[in-house]
This record gives C-alpha cells, structure tokens and sequence, in this order.
C-alpha cells in the first residue's frame, strides 16, 4: 500500500498523540506507586537497672539523646545534665570500669554494667577510678572537671552503648526516677 502525501501529517498528529498519552500513562501510574515501606528498626530494650541520676537528685536535662540517622550521622548520643565543676559523678548501676583516662583531651570514665551487654560513659570528668575497679551504684567515679565540656554550661554528658550502638541513657532509669514526684497540695491561708 502506497502512502498519499495527505496522509502523512495525519500520521504524525496520530504519533504524537499515541506517544503523550503514552508518556501521561507512565507518570500517572509512576505517581499512584508508593515507595516501599521503610525496614523498621526494633528499638532495642534497655533495662531500666539505673538506682540514681549520675550527677545531683534530678539534674536538668540540657541536651537530650538525639539518634543519628547513620553511623557517621549528625546527632547527640547521649544527654547533658546541668551540674557544677567539682560535683561528684556516680556509677548509675553496678558494674566494672572499662575505661577511665582522656579522650580528645576530655576525662572520660566508661562502666561495663553488670549482668548486661552495656556500658555507660560519663565525661568531662576525672577519673577516681581505674580500669578494672568493680563500682556499686551511687559510687563516686569521679568528679565533674572545670573545662571540656561542649556545654553552654557546665555539664557532664552522660552515653549509653551496647556494643557500638549509641542508646539513650535515660532508658535506664525507672519511672520514679524519671518524674519529679507527687504534686503536693499546698495549705490555703485564711480559711
């Protein structure tokens, strides 16, 4: 069959034609497909073996755990609490000193936690404790030093670690720990 030159711009109005709804079919079907749902990570548990707050009755929490997004990521892995220079910091839970010396010029003291596969770190601090000391809870591990921190003020940044894994460290305290108390009515004066 012989093409008519007439025919041709038919033809091609009907390619082209032919070829947006094609091309619209596409994006519309590529906009109705939703990405696939992101693998969920188990939060692992952290037993809540804390008996005290490493620094003070209950400091206040200047930085909270922020988990990176990677490994390498931004983030803060741990907490700050607000403390003076000088003050003791305590062994939240049984265990033995994994670490105890400088790090990037910072004191930092590391607790290997009984009975589990986790450690806490506490730093700015100096150390009055050594590697391979066993530590009670509300022991004295050292005490928070002048210059270090990455604070406003001073503080000492309190980790968590299973392995590798940054953990956020007030998972570790129970309940009670965590709330400030009861609310306490107080008197009314003058009835």
């Amino acid at each position: 069959m012989r093409m008519r030159r007439d025919d041709l711009p038919v033809r091609a109005a009907l390619a082209l034609l032919l070829g947006l709804l094609l091309t619209l079919l596409t994006c519309t079907a590529r906009a109705n497909d939703s990405p696939p749902p992101a693998p969920e990570v188990p939060t692992p548990s952290v037993p809540a073996i804390a008996r005290l707050w490493p620094v003070g009755s209950h400091p206040l929490v200047l930085r909270g755990w922020e988990p990176p997004a990677t490994v390498y990521g931004r983030g803060h892995r741990g907490v700050d609490l607000a403390t003076p220079a000088g003050a003791e910091v305590r062994a939240v839970a049984a265990g033995q000193v994994s670490f105890a010396g400088r790090v990037a010029g910072r004191g930092v003291v590391s607790v290997q936690l009984a009975g589990t596969d986790l450690r806490t770190t506490y730093e700015p601090v100096s150390a009055s404790v050594k590697k391979g000391d066993e530590v009670e809870p509300g022991e004295v591990v050292g005490t928070v030093e002048f210059t270090g921190s990455h604070c406003t003020t001073t503080c000492v940044h309190w980790g968590l670690l299973r392995g590798e894994t940054y953990l956020d460290p007030l998972a570790l305290l129970p309940p009670w720990l965590l709330s400030r108390g009861p609310s306490r009515l107080l008197p009314v004066l003058g009835f």
